[in-house]
């Protein structure tokens, strides 16, 4: 049942949570989602259309982990198709192709370029074969060859030597964390209830078919007893944590990335090439009006609870490949913006393989009545969400079919009219909005719509999530809801004294907390979104 819009914000938030301690029947749910990444978003939001009694918990804030720190694409698996794992592929490009129709301006087509050299792997011929297949399943053609003398327009400053030309493919972009959070959004519109930094400490099942659940607010250190009919931990690379086995199925991957301002590496669509170390793929994007190198991809054997972060040789590694396929923007360490590091859930296949050779299929396990999901891709969220309901009838007998609906439901067209806005920023909050676009439009105005310089976010959409988007943090606001952390010089430090003063107004922070937001923000940015400390290593 679809509800109207309501703030979703810390206050309402400690109204949610002291029911729960007052009201027994509020501490019973038909699902409990635990996890508050993409897979548990989607699989929250599929549990709410049905109509039933749903609720996600997040122990840190929503898209904390691998789902604000991914490589933003939204793509088919191309490499995946190459090493043959075909339904993947075809999954993919069809999940692919709806998000771009139903989320326009919040998943948005990028070319992509795969330059060609004289005897390096794959031929063009090869490529364009693989490339047609790709196309096949996407159900469009949408690959072209660009001999070298037509090059230059598309990529200037590519590496000359040997070759040949580029292939021209597409696949798609977005915001990580602004997808998870809208379909958070859509399944509490539709009656869901959803609520970060509540950390679950045990899980079992009890005689009477429900299951207990102990859960922790992560800062009031207060633990509600709840209860519900099916259980699905939907953490990730946490997964292991909460099952019932002894055997580690979750291979931790981290993959790193380094941002440039556009003008140090400017790139008009993706680049995609081969390291020349150890022939990995590695991207070179635009994304919100910066430009992105990755990714790696490690083993990550560090806490899991700390924030990732990129090494020094990881760096290196980025660097090396940036100055390798585009010498004519020598990037340098002084050039970085910012870096990010996701951890990938990856499933163990136990051969001891390489990482980039594990398989990125999800994987489904039932343990004590515990459904425990992990693995798989961004694009294929929805999917996951519907193989995990599809297990879910045995616990939910009166569940319906499963609906072959949007996952996201637009709003209005005219709600943005009235504002001197570009078509492209209008389609943009259009897309990060949704069906909420109306009720932004009443709060805006054409002064707070500006974008603040060097990004393109606006003070409006601050003001926005601060009301309606759970904001317990400034680096919620600043790494998660925008992205002003990843994309503005030193973590955005020269606008917080007016970001605070929007938190003043909006969440009736005080000083000592806009001044320990402020030290707390700032900490985590140095150690988890700068370059690290460069002692003793030679200038790049």
């Amino acid at each position: 049942m679809q509800a109207e819009h309501c703030p979703w914000n810390p206050a309402w938030r400690a109204r949610f949570l002291q029911g729960l301690g007052e009201d027994s029947k509020a501490s019973e749910w038909d699902v409990i989602v635990i996890g508050g990444g993409i897979t548990g978003a989607g699989i929250f939001r599929e549990l709410a259309r049905q109509g039933l009694r749903v609720l996600l918990l997040e122990q840190r804030d929503f898209a904390w982990g691998t789902s604000s720190r991914s490589s933003k694409m939204v793509h088919g698996g191309l490499r995946y198709l190459a090493a043959g794992a075909f339904g993947l592929t075809r999954e993919s490009v069809r999940e692919r192709q709806r998000l771009l129709d139903e989320a326009p301006g919040l998943v948005e087509p990028l070319p992509f370029l795969y330059p060609h050299y004289r005897g390096a792997f794959p031929p063009p011929w090869l490529f364009g074969i693989v490339l047609a297949l790709y196309d096949l399943m996407a159900g469009i053609w949408n690959h072209r060859f660009l001999r070298h003398a037509e090059l230059q327009p598309y990529a200037p400053g590519l590496r000359e030597d040997g070759l040949l030309g580029a292939m021209q493919f597409a696949d798609a972009v977005t915001d990580d964390a602004r997808l998870t959070l809208r379909v958070i959004r859509e399944g509490m519109l539709d009656g869901g209830s959803a609520v970060n930094y509540m950390r679950v400490s045990s899980c079992h099942p009890e005689g009477d078919g429900l299951h207990a659940v102990a859960v922790e607010e992560v800062e009031g250190g207060v633990t509600h007893y709840l209860r519900s009919r099916m259980v699905v931990n939907a953490t990730g690379a946490w997964a292991d944590i909460l099952r019932d086995s002894t055997t580690a199925s979750i291979r931790p991957l981290r993959g790193s990335h380094l941002v440039f301002p556009a003008g140090k590496l400017p790139v008009g669509q993706t680049i995609s090439f081969r390291h020349p170390d150890d022939k990995r793929p590695v991207f070179v994007f635009p994304w919100e009006g910066v430009t992105v190198v990755g990714t790696t991809d490690l083993d990550h054997a560090t806490d899991l609870d700390a924030e990732a972060a990129i090494s020094e040789s990881e760096v290196d590694y980025l660097l090396s490949a940036a100055r390798y396929q585009l010498p004519g923007y020598p990037v340098t360490r002084a050039d970085v913006l910012s870096t990010w590091s996701g951890v990938r859930p990856v499933i163990s296949s136990g051969a001891g393989l390489d990482p980039s050779q594990e398989k990125r299929e999800h994987s489904i396990w039932e343990e004590s009545g515990l459904l425990t999901v992990s693995g798989g891709k961004l694009t294929t969220f929805r999917v996951i969400a519907e193989d995990v309901l599809s297990r879910a009838h045995k616990y939910l007998p009166a569940m319906h079919e499963l609906s072959e609906g949007p996952v996201f439901s637009a709003g209005p067209e005219e709600a943005l009219q009235g504002f001197r806005l570009s078509p492209d920023v209008r389609r943009r909050l259009h897309g990060r909005l949704g069906r909420e676009v109306a009720e932004f439009a009443t709060l805006a105005t054409d002064a707070e719509l500006q974008a603040i310089a060097g990004s393109t976010f606006c003070r409006a959409e601050l003001r926005w999530s601060l009301r309606n988007e759970c904001v317990m943090h400034l680096d919620d606001l600043m790494l998660r809801r925008t992205r002003l952390g990843n994309v503005l010089p030193h973590g955005g430090a020269d606008i917080l004294d007016d970001v605070l003063q929007l938190c003043r107004e909006e969440l009736e922070w005080d000083a000592a907390r806009c001044t320990s937001e402020r030290e707390l923000y700032l900490q985590t940015w140095q150690r988890h979104y700068a370059l690290p400390p460069a002692t003793g290593h030679k200038p790049s």
